[in-house]
């Protein structure tokens, strides 16, 4: 499948039933599953519907989603990184989880910067949002070394615990 965009180290593209098994272990890594949630996918069934429902059909919806995030040197998968768009909030959310064995290498650094100018360039969006749970100190880290600043705290549909709200403007190319 073609890359939506790229980085120098990366490729993102659309994500397709083909990506189940890769999938299926990045949404039960302990870190996804804490810091994001359990969306239970435990079967390789499970993830070609979840990849169908949530992903697929975002980018029929809205044109745009969750990414799944490649190495180019390896054609390998390593996370998923793009926008999300809840009923919730006026402006999509940039979402991003890497596989713990690729995390301090700056792979998130680099595919949610190449998102947010994806957004910017290609979407002509104005405004992304970041939605993360307040004890995920890296995922703050990196939306505030991105330019995000906190906005206030919020309680997502379908989940207990309150939520960080977090915004970043994008200035016009």
């Amino acid at each position: 499948m073609r890359p939506v965009f790229d980085t120098p180290r990366l490729f993102l593209r659309q994500a397709s039933s083909e990506d189940a098994s890769f999938i299926l272990e990045l949404l039960n890594e302990p870190s996804y599953i804490d810091n994001i949630g359990d969306r239970g996918v435990r079967a390789a069934v499970d993830a070609i519907n979840y990849v169908e429902e949530k992903y697929v059909a975002s980018y029929a919806c809205h044109g745009f989603g969750l990414y799944l995030v490649e190495l180019k040197e390896a054609s390998c998968p390593i996370g998923i990184c793009g926008l999300v768009k809840r009923d919730t909030l006026d402006c999509p959310d940039l979402g991003f989880a890497f596989l713990q064995r690729f995390w301090s290498r700056g792979f998130a650094t680099e595919a949610a910067s190449a998102t947010l100018d994806y957004a910017r360039c290609k979407l002509k969006l104005r405004c992304v949002y970041g939605v993360v749970a307040p004890k995920n100190a890296r995922s703050i880290r990196l939306l505030e070394r991105l330019g995000f600043r906190h906005v206030r705290s919020m309680k997502v549909p379908g989940q207990e615990l309150e939520t960080n709200l977090y915004e970043a403007e994008l200035k016009p190319a």
